[in-house]
């Protein structure tokens, strides 16, 4: 779909402003190109032919974080992600892809086991500090100008994937009658490697089955940058899984992926056969923040919403680190911070709380602006390195006046950002996945 077919949603801003109060990148640079109503009468501008299309337009298209904010806060909710969203696919369309983003959508992410094989070899790289000579030689620079900067975001790589030691297939779970698939998600499987044994573990104990799928990308790294084709081939490839896998629910614990898989109906809206497949699966996705919340609480729990020296290795990983921050004074401080794909992509918003409140020993405190975005916003930050960390700088302060001792979240994204901002503000805050949480009160109870 072009820019112009757009043109009655975009034209439904009235240019009010109430957009600015709630955009983290506004509130960050001042400048109107960088909020809802600037990027909207640029839009407007370009299917009006006063504005042609060109590689000016990368910026004011592709420094939107797609965090939902504004729309949350518009009064006509004219949903200004998704039409940018739109632009960018047009805009490779007219101006071209990148290298890089070649090589990732199309060479990697479609298939998890080069997407292994990579991240090895990145984990090789990063651990041993050739990445750091890599960098001082300009070789980084082919993925973008930002990347040289934003290497040092990631402290440190596990060696094996997830699904590089639990294997996709069925195992026996301690539950009665509950099938569940779990949908690892890219972040989990390479990165966050303890959270995803800390889900898989919590999974085996409500579960009579649970089937690791093997599933590829969900597909929002290239629908954020507006690669359309690309993220049909990773659904596809998924559908497919889905379809031929016995499941009652499919479980995944990256807020991102839950969201998107949710939503592939964005992807196939002009392809009916597609849709019926999209919804029979839709009905079976969950974030393992709401199944954990309706394994602890019942599906009519409470969904009251609710308003909301350099320390390294801030992301200390598993149950085990959890209990060590607990044990260390008898009580811990916690909060948490709402990913944009948890909070207003799907509405996830009070069990997070709920979950967190039940836990032994620890006190939750509440973090001001706890659903803004942290400036993760997937790979956000080696792309526009400045602005991500001005962003994050604003979260970290308010994490700060918690006082907290262990900072939660359930995306892996925000957890690298999170972590990289609590490392160079120098806190003593550790950061954990809440699947490692819940984890953590399984343990206290046993």
């Amino acid at each position: 779909m072009t820019v112009s077919a757009n043109y009655d949603a975009i034209a439904q801003c009235n240019k009010c402003g109430f957009c600015h109060v709630a955009c983290p990148i506004f509130r960050a640079t001042g400048h109107e190109s960088g909020v809802a109503r600037g990027r909207l009468a640029l839009l407007r501008g370009i299917i009006e032919n006063r504005i042609e299309w060109n590689d000016e337009l990368e910026d004011p298209l592709f420094t939107c974080l797609g965090c939902g904010a504004c729309t949350t806060n518009c009064f006509g909710s004219v949903p200004t992600a998704d039409l940018v969203l739109n632009a960018r696919s047009e805009y490779f369309d007219k101006v071209g892809k990148k290298p890089a983003h070649r090589l990732l959508f199309e060479h990697l992410l479609p298939y998890p086991k080069r997407l292994h094989l990579a991240a090895r070899t990145a984990a090789l790289g990063k651990n041993s500090g050739a990445s750091k000579l890599a960098n001082a030689l300009g070789l980084l620079r082919i993925f973008g100008r930002d990347l040289p900067r934003a290497e040092g975001i990631v402290e440190k790589l596990p060696m094996s994937s997830f699904r590089g030691t639990t294997k996709p297939g069925v195992y026996e779970g301690k539950g009665k009658d509950l099938k569940i698939g779990y949908f690892v998600g890219c972040g989990v499987d390479v990165i966050q490697v303890e959270a995803g044994k800390a889900t898989f573990e919590s999974l085996k104990k409500i579960g009579k089955s649970v089937t690791v799928l093997d599933n590829c990308c969900c597909g929002l790294p290239p629908w954020s940058y507006g690669d359309i084709e690309n993220t049909k081939v990773l659904a596809e490839k998924n559908l497919k899984i889905f379809a031929e896998t016995d499941v009652d629910v499919i479980v995944t614990d990256c807020s991102s992926c839950a969201s998107f898989l949710k939503e592939y109906k964005k992807v196939y809206k002009d392809d009916q056969q597609k849709l019926e497949l999209v919804e029979k699966t839709r009905s079976k996705i969950r974030d393992v923040v709401e199944f954990l919340h309706a394994s602890e609480f019942g599906e009519s729990g409470d969904k009251a919403k609710e308003v909301v020296d350099s320390y390294h290795d801030s992301h200390a990983v598993g149950t085990d680190a959890v209990q060590k921050v607990v044990s260390k004074d008898g009580k811990a401080i916690v909060t948490y911070h709402d990913p944009c794909h948890a909070v207003r992509g799907q509405g996830i918003q009070s069990e997070s709380r709920e979950l967190l409140k039940s836990l032994p020993n620890l006190e939750f405190r509440e973090m001001a602006e706890a659903d803004w975005c942290c400036g993760g916003a997937g790979s956000y930050a080696l792309t526009h390195y400045d602005l991500s960390q001005k962003v994050l700088d604003r979260k970290i302060d308010n994490l700060k006046k918690t006082e907290a001792d262990i900072l939660v979240t359930s995306c892996p994204a925000c957890m690298i950002q999170l972590a990289w901002g609590i490392r160079k503000h120098g806190l003593k805050t550790r950061i954990f996945h809440i699947s490692e949480m819940t984890s953590y009160k399984e343990s206290v109870v046993a």
